[in-house]
């Protein structure tokens, strides 16, 4: 959306680095299981980085999402901005829920995995508020449909980061309490950090 046409292709360019780094973790990872055979803590550490690095993959895969349609309305005469900054405000706070995802996994810390979790929330928000302003924008002038929805397909890209994100925070909690918080509460994830 800020127009940096280099950048795009940038992001469009790495993706296939990001794919080769993940195959290249998953065998130095199965490798790890067959040859060392790690139980408990050991075990949850392999398995967090397995499934942090295909998240980490895929968040790579909505970068270079956003990038090809950032690159495509950078291409079109806009006949009225429609929600950039609510756009710009999702990818901040999807940006720092990676961010502190990264650091929870790094330094182990709960308390930021639980931040995170928590942050998805907000995300998600924005993503409906984006959603609704968009149905409203198309709705009221009939022109403007393609341009609003490939400004939908950028803003769900960027709810499915803060989704991953969110995914990578929850293995952390797995890795250091042994306990799957994937399909449960804020609240009980919050919980389970304080023990």
């Amino acid at each position: 959306v800020s127009g940096d046409v280099a950048l795009m292709n940038k992001v469009i360019g790495d993706d296939h680095r990001v794919n080769a780094m993940e195959v290249e973790i998953d065998e130095s990872c199965s490798r790890i299981l067959v040859r060392r055979q790690p139980a408990a803590g050991d075990l949850r550490m392999v398995m967090t980085v397995i499934k942090t690095i295909t998240d980490l993959e895929r968040i790579g895969d909505e970068a270079e999402k956003i990038a090809r349609m950032a690159k495509l309305l950078s291409q079109q005469e806009r006949l009225r901005l429609p929600r950039y900054n609510e756009i710009k405000r999702a990818a901040e706070i999807a940006l720092d829920m990676l961010r502190k995802s990264l650091d929870a996994f790094a330094r182990l810390d709960l308390a930021t995995a639980a931040t995170v979790v928590r942050q998805d929330e907000l995300v998600d928000e924005e993503f409906r508020a984006i959603m609704r302003y968009l149905i409203t924008f198309m709705m009221e002038d009939p022109r403007t449909i393609s341009t609003s929805l490939e400004i939908l397909f950028v803003a769900k890209a960027i709810e499915r980061i803060g989704d991953h994100a969110k995914n990578m925070s929850e293995y952390v909690v797995y890795m250091v309490k042994g306990r799957d918080v994937r399909h449960v509460t804020v609240e009980e994830i919050e919980r389970e950090v304080k023990q």
